[in-house]
């Protein structure tokens, strides 16, 4: 699957931009004023970032140590990231924007906010992990699976399907767990839409409604319960699984089982990065993805976040299947089959299933 087919998942988050303009968020700092895009060049960098500091704040401590640059980092949700970027506008005192999702990054671009990367930098990373603007690049990437409870299904293989259309199936009543607010919950069904149609997508979401889901916040606590039986199966991104092994050991009694038919649930995603166009340390923020796409970089992914590399000859954890071996089995659609999550959340809401 292309990745530039992936990049404009922008408008998958709209919705979520939206919202978070209406309010301020509480987790980053109030809109600069006119006069810090207007700053002289400094030994300094300012990131928005989307990811977690409990994630990536330890490798943005090592990227200044080993190059002396002071980076600020204004921490948040991508959603709430990208709508201060938007508020903000050509004022804002960002270098850099680091994005959970795709979503959030195509956002932003698409109010012109991005500039285009270097080729030096393109180059670091195969095409299809490439914005098709060339204005964001992939920095670590994450699957869509299945996670189930290694009590309940012992021979995955054969107790699993291999599309996640076959949890329909009543068979499977009150043993599924999902978390419909979830962002990569919504980008997933926001796929079904655009490769099953409505009618299809609509008849999926209502068989697993039938099957009487349980309802979880999101990812961490869908693996939770079902390694705690709550279900036998759960529909998750695929490293929540490893930052429990790693805390748990291998007693954990959960395991990823990766989609095979190339359906929606087989979708592979990205968190990516981008230079503001605004950006008054340029040369800084450009070594900032550097770094972030060097092998220390993309290592400490492999190892902390237990994400997928990028770039070649980066080892992975053990018992991940390699990315190579997933993107013939992933979902292949176009990037504008994407723009409309609002449908997908009307939709969602219609059934019920959101609020």
């Amino acid at each position: 699957m292309s990745f530039k087919k992936l990049s404009v998942l922008a408008l998958l988050i709209m919705s979520m931009v939206i919202t978070a303009c209406s309010t301020a968020p509480e987790t980053v700092t109030e809109p600069a004023d006119a006069e810090a895009a207007d700053a002289e060049p400094t030994d300094s960098l300012v990131v928005y970032s989307g990811r977690k500091e409990s994630l990536v704040g330890p490798l943005i401590e090592q990227f200044e140590t080993e190059t002396g640059i002071d980076v600020d980092v204004r921490w948040g949700s991508t959603g709430e990231i990208a709508a201060l970027l938007m508020e903000e506008g050509e004022n804002s005192p960002a270098d850099v924007f680091f994005a959970q999702d795709p979503g959030g990054l195509g956002a932003v671009a698409n109010q012109g906010l991005l500039t285009e990367l270097p080729a030096d930098i393109i180059s670091l990373v195969p095409d299809n992990f490439v914005s098709n603007d060339n204005q964001w690049i992939g920095i670590s990437g994450r699957a869509r699976v299945i996670v189930y409870n290694t009590d309940a299904i012992t021979d995955p293989a054969t107790e699993l399907p291999q599309d996640i259309w076959d949890f329909t199936d009543p068979k499977w009543k009150g043993k599924i767990g999902w978390p419909p607010t979830n962002g990569s919950f919504q980008a997933m069904v926001t796929a079904m839409r655009a490769t099953w149609g409505e009618e299809k997508t609509k008849e999926w979401l209502m068989g697993i409604q039938a099957n009487e889901p349980v309802i979880y916040e999101k990812n961490t606590p869908t693996v939770a319960g079902t390694a705690a039986g709550e279900v036998e199966v759960g529909f998750v991104n695929h490293y929540y699984l490893y930052r429990f092994l790693a805390e748990e050991g291998d007693g954990f009694a959960a395991r990823n089982h990766f989609l095979t038919g190339g359906g929606p649930g087989s979708l592979i995603m990205v968190a990516g990065a981008g230079i503001m166009e605004t950006s008054q340390n340029r040369a800084n923020a450009e070594a900032f993805l550097e770094y972030m796409l060097s092998a220390d970089g993309q290592q400490y992914f492999t190892d902390e976040t237990f994400e997928y590399p990028v770039i070649d000859g980066i080892e992975t954890v053990e018992g991940l299947p390699a990315l190579s071996e997933l993107t013939g089995n992933a979902l292949d659609i176009d990037v504008s089959d994407y723009a409309d999550l609002g449908a997908t959340v009307e939709m969602m809401s219609e059934l019920g299933i959101l609020p």
